[in-house]
């Protein structure tokens, strides 16, 4: 045997240290993908506001009534049971109803502040001003200069075209209500189609009927706790004698929508009307206790214990997307910011790659997923297996 075989090197080549991987080409696509896409998506939110925002309210509309619309087609009048098609015929018309008097009532009441507006517009910045005239003459003088300087006109004329979007607006919500009754009745089938495979069809519809469970429960506790903190503070107002109680009952009612900002706003705005229209820093600070105690008591403790856990958001995801929808929507995005924010995070946390999204979202970490397989459909299929 050769020795030259049986020796080995004395030296070893030393190994050059691994460099930092080049980035991946099919990453920076997938990347560069995302962006595109993202933007995209955020432009034809902004672009199509009007007919999305109108789409959103007549789903949440709809999804509120749908349960109650299968409780009375159930039901039976005599020998008859009432037919789906009237039971949702009458749901349809009951909601346009109620849509355009509400409509009405809310024009009506910002016909009322506008006018109010245009009375006080002279005497308005002095008693703004003289909140602060604790502070000094210079304060005081600044805060006023301040006050002139803002184009009112401008605003109210804003505010009487928003007037013209709200009536267009309602009669939209209904004809998209009135066509997602009559679609209704197809919608297990269609979803039977689409998804092709019975578990994943009933694991789809548990999911949009958790969503609709958590968004019901949330909308129909505000808007319980929201109505009572707005007749308590209409009748505050009419027992301090303000013009606009019924404005302010009104707007407390719809600001109670947004959460932990909402009602901040509210009692501010009517310590100022109260400062304006009366102009006695006690009274005004009166009002503001008062309407500050109601808040916190309806706000506080009577909206978490009715609330359980019907919303299980951040409050740091609260506020953000309070931030976001209300840059990419308006006012009205604010609104339906918290129900958007319910719906993605149930979403996320029943599909495993997008569960970590979900944790995020929620306040207590999510433990669990919010639905469960159904035993009865997992023994139907082994049966059929």
């Amino acid at each position: 045997m050769d020795d030259r075989r049986l020796q080995r090197p004395d030296t070893a080549v030393p190994l050059s240290p691994p460099g930092p991987a080049a980035p991946e080409p099919a990453r920076l696509a997938a990347g560069a993908l995302i962006v595109i896409a993202f933007a995209v998506v955020l432009f034809l939110l902004v672009q199509a506001r009007f007919l999305l925002i109108s789409l959103a309210v007549a789903i949440i509309l709809f999804s509120l009534t749908s349960d109650a619309i299968s409780f009375i087609a159930r039901q039976r009048v005599g020998p008859l049971r009432i037919p789906n098609w009237l039971a949702s015929l009458a749901a349809v018309a009951f909601l346009a109803a109620l849509i355009l008097s509400l409509t009405s009532i809310i024009i009506a009441q910002i016909n009322t502040v506008l006018v109010t507006t245009l009375a006080y517009l002279e005497q308005a910045p002095q008693a703004v001003a003289g909140m602060v005239r604790w502070l000094g003459d210079d304060a005081e003088a600044a805060v006023l200069n301040s006050l002139q300087t803002i184009e009112i006109g401008g605003y109210i004329r804003t505010i009487a075209g928003s007037a013209s979007d709200l009536m267009q607006g309602s009669v939209l919500v209904i004809l998209f209500v009135g066509f997602l009754f009559a679609e209704r009745v197809w919608f297990n089938a269609k979803l039977m189609n689409f998804v092709g495979d019975p578990a994943q069809a009933d694991r789809v519809g548990r999911i949009i009927g958790s969503i609709i469970h958590r968004v019901n429960r949330y909308l129909l506790v505000k808007t319980g706790v929201s109505l009572v903190t707005g007749a308590m503070v209409y009748g505050v107002a009419r027992a301090f004698g303000l013009e606009l109680a019924m404005a302010l009952g009104i707007l407390t009612f719809i600001l109670n929508y947004l959460p932990n900002i909402g009602s901040i706003v509210a009692t501010v705005l009517i310590a100022l009307v109260a400062h304006v229209q009366l102009g006695s820093a006690g009274t005004t600070a009166s009002i503001f206790v008062i309407c500050t105690l109601i808040q916190f008591v309806n706000g506080s403790i009577i909206d978490p214990m009715l609330m359980g856990r019907a919303l299980r958001l951040s409050p740091f995801v609260i506020i953000f997307a309070l931030a976001f929808w209300g840059a990419v929507w308006g006012v009205p995005g604010m609104f339906l910011s918290v129900p958007i924010m319910v719906a993605i995070m149930i979403v996320c946390s029943e599909i495993p790659a997008l569960r970590g999204v979900a944790i995020l979202l929620s306040r207590e970490g999510l433990p669990e997923p919010e639905t469960r397989p159904d035993p009865g459909l997992l023994a139907r299929q082994e049966a059929a297996e």
